[in-house]
């Protein structure tokens, strides 16, 4: 007797606190994992974009090990290559988290989204317009001071559509801590199909990235307005008023 709709049904519907608390899991994951790596990437970017090469040296080797490495890889050499080094990490205190699945998929995230977001504010850091900087020096700003108010939100504005991108890999890269026995929602969607060997509980989890990758872009979508004033209309603009052209007027110059 084949699988009948009532039965998908059922399956979806017993399913469905295992997905809640699965994709619950995964937002807390990739939320704390962009929190952590979003403030270790500054110093990364700033080290990166430095003529030093004690500074940017060890900053490149950072990146290109995060972004030439699999994730899933670099998981199993936190999970199961701490356990190597056990005795170190008890006599510095660290065995308490790095036992645990939950931690090492928090630190391996958040590691590999610092190389990724440092790389991204990287080039968003370099393309900010020379003349802005120039200016801000004009004006008597220290250099702290220009990072503050120019360089940093000027770049983030430019990194923004980049960086939406990582937060969306984050977000699906987040599946494979299912490999170390957590259960996120890639963790209980292999644990229900395990006994019930439905395929369409993939399908499932399948529609929940979708929804969550959707909703991120739309946020990203909304921030990049919000960050942009020249994407806004002008606030004395009525809806569907047409925005007048600027009149091109001719500078005549006149010669002694």
């Amino acid at each position: 007797m084949g699988v009948t709709f009532q039965d998908i049904l059922d399956l979806f519907i017993s399913s469905l606190p295992k997905f809640a608390s699965g994709t619950l899991l995964t937002v807390e994951l990739v939320g704390i994992a962009l929190i952590i790596g979003g403030l270790l990437a500054i110093p990364i970017a700033l080290a990166r974009v430095s003529n030093n090469p004690l500074l940017w040296t060890p900053a490149y080797g950072y990146i290109f090990f995060f972004r030439g490495t699999p994730l899933l890889v670099q998981i199993f050499l936190v999970y199961y290559g701490s356990g190597q080094f056990r005795h170190f990490f008890e006599d510095i205190g660290l065995w308490t988290a790095l036992r645990e699945a939950y931690w090492c998929a928090i630190i391996t995230l958040s590691l590999n989204t610092a190389g990724y977001t440092a790389e991204i504010l990287r080039g968003g850091i370099q393309a900010v317009p020379h003349g802005e900087v120039e200016a801000a020096k004009a004006a008597g700003m220290s250099r702290s001071l220009i990072y503050r108010r120019v360089i940093f939100p000027r770049a983030y504005r430019i990194a923004m559509p980049a960086y939406g991108n990582e937060i969306i890999f984050m977000i699906k890269g987040s599946a494979l801590v299912s490999f170390i026995a957590l259960f996120d929602l890639m963790g209980w969607t292999r644990a229900i199909f395990a006994r019930s060997f439905g395929l369409e509980v993939y399908v499932y989890a399948a529609v929940i990235y979708l929804v969550l990758t959707y909703l991120v872009s739309r946020l990203i979508k909304f921030v990049e307005y919000r960050l942009s004033p020249d994407l806004r209309p002008p606030p004395d603009a009525k809806a569907g008023e047409k925005i007048a052209e600027p009149v091109q007027t001719e500078t005549v110059v006149i010669g002694r």
